[in-house]
């Protein structure tokens, strides 16, 4: 009610004092009068909800196949914690810059050249954004395990259609849903981490502290390990897509990013120790469900299945943020693009509903082919390929004399940090895992081949 008061007063004033005959000067107007709309809050809930979802739950037990040295673990998740934070940087600084929702696609499309733009919101709608989405539902699935649901695909498809419907409406439906399904993860994986260590559970655990930490983090299984880690992190630039939705971006931008990266990193870093803590490596190496397993040890079968049951909820929240943040994206090439058109509409409330329901329906063909840890393998290796040509971008900036653009500190240093250690992890993950990472690139492939296509758009407006 509240909304649609403001909208019938809004229409009402543009009206009067603008004749109905400069449509488009309406529009514009009311577009920066519903823009901007997002509070720190709920920025900092997106970025949080993106990062936290099944890779830090899952990832822990493929690690353990290479890496059985506590001290790896520790510096594998710090150094995606930082890698995350030096990318946070990056993109506090374009997003400031560009003031444009759409992330990657306007940063490289308006930096370097259109193609790249063009490929990463490819990217973006095919793998980057519907894949974790696709996995969370897969995961949702897998944590119902005690309750029989394992792999039920109905179930999987149900949550993602019912998710997209909440953000099929206006941002206040969906800023109101993505802060409390966020509060709830966030409460959650703090509950996990304090029991994790005061609670005396198994004696036996999978810590391990020696010198072999110095020879495993030179093998080949640390960079493929990172492929995992950086997958869990993904997620520290999903404020930059909806940029021009925050309010006061100059501030709430970079505050959201690099606070909710810092923030998630502290708690990544404390919850594997907490799952070594309570588990062998023999029940963990190779295991999906590592969480499940070191919390049934700790609190017995029931209280295992209602850590299991709470897993899947707050995997909710990582499902809704990718389908709020992913669409924005997508509808930034639509815009631009004549093949894309279709998924440039919205709805009266700015809402790219279109572009929303696309990602649904990738998403859900996602879940219903290939496994777990192939999909996740594939989609990571292109989510580090893309965010390294996004910070890349950074470099290039024309520089503006503007108080209202972020700069990122120690700049270019740890620009160039991040993109030589994810260089050298796609280089690692390409010759250890060839076939996904082929995937991947052929994804990538597809969508050079259809940009050859495709065509610039008359006009820039949506419909």
């Amino acid at each position: 009610m509240l909304t649609s008061g403001f909208n019938l007063v809004t229409n009402n004033i543009i009206e009067r004092l603008f004749c109905k005959e400069q449509p488009f000067l309406i529009l514009v107007i009311k577009e920066q009068l519903l823009k901007r709309r997002i509070s720190i809050i709920t920025a900092f809930s997106i970025v949080v909800a993106n990062m936290i979802g099944t890779g830090v739950f899952t990832s822990l037990g493929f690690q353990l196949s290479s890496l059985q040295n506590s001290w790896t673990i520790l510096i594998l998740w710090l150094a995606g914690g930082l890698l995350a934070l030096f990318g946070a940087f990056a993109y506090a600084e374009l997003g400031t810059h560009f003031k444009e929702s759409g992330g990657d696609y306007i940063y490289l499309s308006r930096v370097f050249h259109p193609m790249l733009g063009y490929l990463s919101a490819w990217a973006g709608l095919t793998v980057g954004f519907s894949a974790p989405v696709a996995l969370a539902a897969m995961a949702f699935t897998k944590y119902l395990a005690p309750f029989g649901l394992n792999g039920n695909k109905w179930l999987a498809i149900g949550v993602i259609v019912l998710i997209g419907l909440m953000h099929s409406f206006t941002i206040r439906h969906s800023s109101r849903f993505q802060n409390v399904t966020t509060v709830i993860k966030v409460l959650f994986i703090i509950i996990l981490v304090v029991l994790g260590f005061v609670i005396s559970g198994n004696t036996n655990n999978a810590f391990l502290f020696d010198n072999s930490w110095q020879q495993e983090i030179v093998r080949p299984g640390f960079a493929e390990s990172m492929i995992y880690v950086s997958f869990a992190y993904t997620g520290w630039n999903a404020a930059a897509y909806v940029v021009d939705e925050i309010k006061d971006p100059r501030k709430n931008l970079p505050r959201a990013l690099i606070g909710s990266t810092l923030f998630v990193a502290v708690i990544y870093i404390l919850f594997q120790f907490a799952l070594l803590n309570n588990g062998t490596v023999t029940q963990l190496e190779g295991k999906e469900e590592v969480t499940f397993t070191a919390f049934n040890n700790l609190l017995g079968s029931t209280g295992g299945k209602w850590v299991s049951v709470f897993i899947a909820i707050q995997l909710i929240a990582t499902i809704s943020s990718y389908l709020w943040v992913g669409p924005r994206v997508t509808w930034a090439m639509a815009n631009e693009y004549r093949l894309w058109k279709p998924l440039a509409k919205r709805n009266k409330h700015l809402v790219p509903v279109t572009a929303v329901w696309a990602h649904v329906i990738i998403s859900i063909l996602l879940a219903l082919s290939g496994s777990f840890e192939k999909v996740l393998l594939y989609a990571g290796f292109v989510l580090q390929l893309m965010a390294s040509l996004t910070v890349a971008t950074s470099l290039f900036l024309k520089k503006k004399e503007d108080a209202n653009v972020f700069v990122s500190p120690f700049k270019p240093i740890l620009q160039i940090i991040f993109l030589l250690f994810n260089a050298g992890v796609l280089i690692f993950t390409m010759r250890d895992r060839p076939v996904e990472s082929f995937i991947g690139i052929g994804i990538l492939l597809v969508g050079i081949v259809i940009y050859q296509f495709d065509k610039p758009s008359v006009d820039n407006v949506a419909e």
